[in-house]
């Protein structure tokens, strides 16, 4: 399945090819007098599974907030595949095909599974009113194309069998893998997950870990936020800890947990 054609063809267009698709310069958030984010700086490799990581509070859910742009951070850079996006609203960063996960499900509770991948297809023809009234050729093939596509996804993820389902009938776990979906009809080139087998079994966990590998050997960039210490081991090549709103330390995980600044952080050391 190509994930990047039609996104391809559609995007804004970008400054150039990056060696790092995704680089965060020296970003500052501060919620009244917390500072959530405090200079925070790193680059990512692309092609390669990136966990981010840190103790509860260190900023990195805030972190994603603010390169989605759901956030603008008060200072600092952040340049996706060569052009600045830290001023630019979620939906644009999107089209330029970084997309991010959340840690609860968002979606259409009264939709259908297959409905819900419908709506987050890239270039969708019903975002124009006229398109959509008039229901050209090209708005037609459209269409047919997403439904393929999301056909397509929904077995990738083993969620054939609860297709016509509504949303609010799925595990949660299915709720988990949908959500994965969700971010696969926008035809990204980088996805972010925000703890994507938080909740879920072992099995499944390993099975989404299974899943990001293979988004990963297509040629796509993931940067993931997760707890599970297994799971981070096991898939990323690379991983960053984040702290009190900081980059702390970065490398494999072998190297990170030799940290004694990243063991400090975990057990309540720093202050």
């Amino acid at each position: 399945m190509n994930l990047h054609t039609h996104a391809e063809a559609h995007a804004p267009k970008l400054q150039g090819v990056a060696s790092h698709p995704l680089t965060v310069e020296g970003v500052h958030l501060a919620f009244g007098g917390l500072k959530a984010l405090d200079g925070a700086s790193f680059r990512i490799q692309p092609g390669i599974v990136t966990g981010l990581i840190g103790p509860n509070g260190a900023g990195k859910t805030t972190m994603f907030n603010v390169i989605s742009g759901l956030y603008q951070p008060d200072a600092g850079k952040i340049t996706f595949m060569g052009q600045s996006i830290e001023r630019l609203r979620p939906h644009l960063i999107t089209r330029l095909g970084l997309v991010r996960t959340f840690q609860i499900a968002r979606g259409f509770p009264k939709l259908t599974v297959f409905e819900h991948l419908m709506v987050y297809g890239a270039q969708q023809p019903g975002e124009s009113i006229a398109t959509a009234l008039l229901g050209s050729a090209s708005a037609r093939r459209r269409e047919a194309e997403l439904a393929e596509k999301a056909l397509s996804i929904a077995s990738r993820l083993r969620l054939s069998h609860v297709i016509d389902n509504k949303v609010t009938d799925l595990s949660g776990g299915q709720k988990k893998l949908l959500e994965i979906g969700r971010a696969l009809m926008a035809e990204p080139r980088m996805i972010l997950f925000d703890e994507p087998a938080a909740g879920v079994n072992p099995t499944l966990a390993e099975e989404i870990g299974d899943h990001l590998l293979s988004l990963v050997s297509e040629g796509m960039t993931v940067l993931l936020i997760e707890h599970d210490m297994a799971l981070i081991e096991r898939i990323c090549e690379r991983v960053i800890v984040m702290a009190q709103g900081r980059t702390l330390a970065e490398g494999t995980f072998d190297e990170v947990r030799e940290n004694h600044e990243v063991q400090d952080a975990y057990l309540g050391g720093r202050r």
